[in-house]
């Protein structure tokens, strides 16, 4: 049986995450892009679908709103884990 969940592959060029589950079967390829040049490698998915759930929740699109509402899918940014040590 596949493995279940959310799974990140590592490429040559880029991240491949899984996500399967038994009614829902998907790929999310990251790649280098133009807003992702300053991540390492190794945290590049994470940067990537950061700054796109950011970009995607500012356009304050209703229909975008609705779709992730079904879904139960929320995004909240965070300060910086450099910035939350600042004010500590």
């Amino acid at each position: 049986m596949a493995d279940l969940g959310l799974t990140v592959k590592h490429g040559s060029d880029g991240k491949r995450i899984e996500m399967q589950c038994e009614h829902q079967n998907g790929l999310v390829y990251v790649v280098r892009g133009e807003a992702s040049w300053v991540c390492s490698d190794e945290l590049l998915h994470a940067h990537a679908l950061a700054g796109f759930f950011r970009e995607l929740v500012e356009l304050d699109d209703e229909r975008i709103g609705d779709v992730m509402q079904r879904w139960g899918i929320y995004y909240r940014q965070r300060a910086l884990a450099a910035d939350a040590a600042d004010h500590s």
